[in-house]
């Protein structure tokens, strides 16, 4: 199996990052959420839209929602389904690596 080119590895990071922002934006926009779930959700937005940045590669900016995403999994507050979209970002965010 040939080896992916950095293009590739790219293209592969941000479709990752896509589908991020997307449940997170799902999370963000329900309201049965309560606040301090969706105010963590936003600010794990805002550290994906930071990736640009030349000092905050893939890895570096994935491990930082993984941090905070990890932290609100465990909160009793947060409803089953929005637990389970966490979760599935956790295991979205596994898969970044640097390019």
């Amino acid at each position: 199996m040939p080896r992916k080119s950095k293009a590739q590895k790219k293209e592969e990071v941000q479709e990752l990052f896509e589908q991020v922002e997307f449940l997170l934006e799902r999370i963000n926009a329900d309201n049965g959420v309560p606040r301090n779930i969706r105010k963590i959700a936003q600010e794990s937005l805002t550290t994906i839209g930071r990736l640009d940045e030349k000092e905050n590669g893939p890895a570096v900016c994935a491990s930082s929602c993984v941090t905070l995403l990890e932290d609100i999994a465990q909160d009793l507050n947060c409803p089953l389904h929005t637990r389970t979209q966490i979760y599935q970002i956790l295991s979205i965010l596994e898969q970044v690596r640097d390019y």
